[in-house]
């Protein structure tokens, strides 16, 4: 639902205007949850200034989500699929016991569905990647999907350290996950997988360049090792050779996933708008608990 704002007012006491049964607590979880845009842009801060005419949009799925206790925004659902905007720090699924996204949102769907619905795993974001990410309702919608994975079309933002030395080009080779868990490119043996990805510049940002990155195929850290290996490493990923001058968090953000629905095989395209704050580095932002 978007509204426009017709006099100078703060987001949240234009969002209590809006919402007068609301409380004020919920207010401020629906603004943390990143379900609020203000001018096509996530806004989280409740103090944020608006002026007339700014254009104030909330996520309805999203919304509804938060207020029933999820803290990341819902950017599709339907009976078959639903699809969140993960946050970067959390695993897509754990083996290890540590809380995943997909532990939430199975315990989510248990208690908002009559029937027994969990979250089952379509595809992967690293730990460290925030965006789009899919999951299947039924193991039934799971396999169709899956099954037509070669049909999907993923983006990502990545801002990079330094500049590519071609604008945009396609990056190839056999990827292997060394004892460490670190992978690493090599040549063609046995354990290694094939892998591609695509990258064209959007614009520099300082020292920076901000990539829109498409992959072919969906390896294990395949874009932070391929950038690395180009000589531009993603901003904040240490792992992978970026300074470790910014740690905040690893700019890379899938924004867009395009995949054919398990029902009647249509292609939908779910999109997550570029995090507050990801083109900013500020060195005062790096000291935080």
């Amino acid at each position: 639902m978007k509204t426009a704002v017709n006099k100078s007012i703060t987001l949240i006491e234009f969002l209590t205007e809006q919402y007068p049964d609301s409380p004020r607590t919920r207010i401020k979880k629906l603004l943390q949850s990143g379900t609020i845009r203000v001018n096509d842009k996530p806004v989280t801060l409740h103090s944020y200034p608006l002026k007339s005419r700014d254009i104030v949009e909330i996520n309805k799925q999203a919304g509804n989500a938060a207020k029933a206790g999820l803290l990341f925004p819902v950017l599709y659902e339907d009976q078959d699929v639903i699809v969140v905007d993960k946050p970067a720090g959390k695993p897509t699924s754990s083996t290890d016991g540590s809380l995943s996204i997909q532990d939430i949102l199975s315990e989510f769907l248990k208690r908002h569905s009559t029937s027994r619905i969990r979250a089952y795993v379509v595809h992967r974001l690293d730990k460290e990647v925030s965006g789009v990410l899919l999951f299947a309702k039924s193991r039934m919608a799971m396999d169709s999907i899956k099954e037509k994975w070669q049909e999907t079309e993923k983006h990502y933002y990545a801002l990079v350290e330094g500049i590519p030395e071609k604008a945009e080009g396609t990056i190839k080779s056999w990827l292997v996950e060394d004892r460490s868990q670190k992978v690493h490119s090599t040549n063609e043996m046995p354990d290694a997988k094939f892998s591609i990805t695509n990258y064209t510049t959007i614009k520099q940002v300082n020292k920076n360049t901000l990539l829109d990155i498409r992959t072919d195929t969906g390896r294990k850290n395949q874009i932070r090792v391929h950038l690395s290996d180009i000589g531009c490493p993603i901003v904040g990923d240490r792992k992978y050779g970026a300074s470790d001058e910014f740690k905040r968090r690893v700019r890379l953000h899938a924004y867009s996933l395009s995949f054919p629905h398990p029902a009647d095989g249509r292609i939908l395209t779910v999109k997550s708008p570029m995090p507050e704050g990801f083109l900013s580095l500020k060195l005062k932002d790096e000291h935080y608990k």
